[in-house]
């Protein structure tokens, strides 16, 4: 190999072991708004930050008014209201269903588990029956289920 060629590859190399990191995935940063005396809440945060995403809490007790900012319909509300990858969150959404919606992009606001259901991600109660429920896709075009979930367990694959 003539010393040029060598040198061009070495540069080569060099520029692909540099490159390498700096293209790695960085975890989804996500803002999780949740009254200050909420453990489900806490509970929800925690699961995520295990589960890799970058959590930020910010505690607020004025919880309708951040539901209603970031345009959650009154009834998919629940306990906390998350931000991640320019989609909301609202309530015990499973993380799974984060993951999927932040890979397909769909054209909406975000995804919603109203109310508090039992056995969702946070809201494990150990000798109780999980509730059935739905994973709702919502936005300017209206709700629709994205998922349903008995417990941590999703039912419609």
């Amino acid at each position: 190999m003539k010393r040029r060629h060598f040198g061009l590859g070495l540069a080569a190399a060099g520029l692909f072991l540099t490159a390498g990191p700096a293209l790695a995935e960085e975890p989804a940063s996500m803002t999780v708004y949740k009254d200050p005396y909420c453990g489900c809440c806490t509970a929800w945060a925690d699961i995520a930050r295990d589960a890799g995403y970058d959590v930020k809490v910010v505690e607020r007790q004025d919880m309708m008014s951040v539901k209603a900012q970031l345009g959650v319909p009154e009834p998919l509300a629940s306990c906390h209201t998350v931000t991640v990858g320019g989609y909301v969150l609202e309530g015990h959404v499973p993380l799974p269903m984060v993951a999927r919606l932040l890979e397909e992009k769909p054209a909406a606001l975000g995804l919603a588990v109203p109310g508090m259901p039992v056995g969702s991600a946070g809201m494990e109660v150990p000798g109780e029956t999980p509730d059935k429920y739905e994973v709702v896709l919502f936005g300017a075009s209206g709700a629709s289920p994205y998922a349903s979930y008995w417990g941590l367990e999703r039912t419609d694959r």
